[in-house]
């Protein structure tokens, strides 16, 4: 039946009972106890991303109740030909790595409140550790509040904007200012169900089916749908100060991020990032961005007289309790503050809620959100850079390809590569010391497609120029187009990746957007 439709609705969309029939052949095919959309609304809900570079239409939505439904659109698109099946969480990826142009969009918010349970870890190193268990459609941001606000407990790692699926995050890394510490979000769940690309429902972790837990943690949902996650939890902090220091020297700058990242817990902040952004008073990529209070206003004249075109800020913060007192929080960031190089007087911090902190990119989506430029397309890039690389990739791209900014902004700061699991499906610089680099763009309404083009080739420009003169790096949350661009990004472990395939989609079912293996290709 599902062979039978797949023409059949592609070429007869303007007709209202044709789509009526067409979403009963659907509904019968995949045999579902949740929603099916067919019609237009279908592409209006996964025909696009938050990128907005790319429009596919796909065959239809489907709105599972459980895991079982997904398992019944995967077994459907195994009987067919050719059709293929992509899990959709809040529609974050940026260049169509959710999208399955005539096949099935499996939307995960529906599923996001089938499961909400703590519990504690038994026997073993971790014996007493709080957990949740969470659907892989849920948003970080909700797990956050009702974790916090129910039991006085929070995740451990997290990224800057939670407006993001558990399942989405961890088919990637997941990665922010904890990662230093705790590890991606991918090496703080214990135990995952899935469903694979044979339409099997499976639980694993370490210990079961431990070759599909390590392969689905960084995966690019090639190789499974992450339905329901057990996320590693720890008591919530009440406060944050939250702290950004200037530096005019990049050699300083990553010194001293360098150094915060690599001493023991109790020995640095709880969150360390820095940004790069622009010597002038733009008020989008310039001076006007680092200051965290209306209040707080960014003096030039601090500068050293060597400043060149960008400047960089490390931006850090300390947890702490209602019940620590001023003097106490205080001493802790003097302590760590002191032994850093920033320039004198270009220092800004506030106090403010943890909740309100880890909700901070919040605000910037409701400000996009008014201002247009959440609707635009953001043709963003995001790369891990070896320690080795990051003062040539600086000169090269921070103080010449995008000196002038990139209306949004640009991340730079260290992680170490012992808090990775080497097991997943991640690949990463050699080194202990990699850096995270993201270029954050945001494009003005009403701006014009060839200036949007522009980006994106700029884009390929420095990925081209890393490529050209050896630097040794990966795309995070990669796109890649051929075979052999995947190969390259994957090096040696290619091989690995393409037997995990081989073992839990054979078919090539699952994220064709990722383009990294076709449905009619024989693996």
């Amino acid at each position: 039946m599902i062979a039978y439709i797949e023409p059949y609705f592609l070429d007869n969309e303007s007709d209202a009972a044709s789509v009526l029939t067409v979403t009963d052949a659907v509904s019968e095919s995949l045999n579902i106890q949740g929603k099916i959309l067919c019609d237009g609304s279908a592409a209006d809900i996964a025909g696009k991303d938050f990128g907005g570079m790319n429009y596919v239409k796909p065959l239809a939505v489907v709105r599972p109740v459980g895991p079982e439904d997904i398992a019944g659109a995967v077994r459907a698109a195994l009987s067919s030909d050719k059709l293929t099946v992509a899990a959709r969480g809040n529609g974050h990826s940026i260049n169509g790595q959710a999208m399955a142009e005539g096949g099935l969009i499996v939307d995960m918010r529906s599923t996001a409140e089938n499961h909400f349970e703590v519990g504690f870890l038994a026997g073993g190193d971790g014996g007493g550790t709080a957990f949740v268990d969470v659907s892989g459609g849920a948003l970080w941001e909700n797990v956050l509040k009702r974790c916090v606000s129910e039991y006085g407990l929070a995740p451990r790692s997290w990224t800057d904007y939670l407006g993001l699926t558990v399942g989405g995050t961890l088919s990637n890394a997941g990665v922010s200012g904890q990662a230093f510490r705790y590890g991606p979000q991918t090496e703080n769940v214990t135990e995952l169900d899935v469903v694979t690309g044979n339409g099997d429902v499976v639980t694993c972790s370490e210990m079961e089916n431990s070759e599909l837990f390590f392969s689905v943690l960084g995966g690019l949902g090639q190789f499974g749908i992450i339905t329901r996650a057990r996320v590693l939890l720890q008591p919530a902090p009440d406060m944050v100060r939250w702290i950004r220091i200037v530096y005019a020297e990049f050699d300083e700058f990553t010194r001293d991020a360098e150094w915060l990242v690599s001493q023991k817990d109790e020995s640095s902040f709880d969150y360390v990032e820095g940004f790069v952004f622009v010597n002038g008073d733009d008020p989008v990529n310039g001076w006007p961005t680092v200051p965290l209070h209306p209040d707080h206003d960014f003096d030039p004249t601090l500068l050293p007289q060597s400043s060149g075109s960008v400047l960089y800020c490390l931006e850090l913060a300390l947890h702490y309790r209602d019940s620590d007192s001023n003097s106490c929080v205080d001493k802790r960031v003097e302590r760590l503050i002191g032994r850093l190089t920033f320039d004198e007087g270009l220092r800004f911090e506030v106090d403010l809620p943890y909740v309100d902190f880890l909700l901070r990119v919040k605000r910037s989506e409701e400000i996009a959100k008014v201002n247009g430029t959440w609707e635009t397309p953001h043709p963003w890039l995001n790369l891990f850079v070896s320690k080795r690389e990051i003062g040539e990739f600086n000169q090269k791209v921070f103080k010449e390809l995008v000196k002038n900014g990139v209306g949004g902004p640009m991340l730079v700061y260290p992680l170490l590569r012992s808090r990775w699991d080497d097991r997943t499906s991640v690949v990463l610089p050699e080194g202990e010391i990699f850096y995270i680099v993201a270029l954050l763009r945001f494009v003005p309404p009403g701006a014009k497609v060839s200036s949007v083009d522009k980006l994106v080739a700029q884009n390929q420009e420095i990925v081209q120029w890393c490529v050209k003169n050896g630097i040794d790096f990966k795309l995070y949350l990669p796109h890649y187009k051929s075979r052999e661009e995947w190969i390259r990004h994957f090096g040696n472990r290619w091989s690995r990746f393409v037997e995990r395939k081989t073992m839990f989609d054979p078919m090539a079912i699952l994220s064709p957007g990722q383009k990294v293996f076709n449905r009619a290709l024989t693996l």
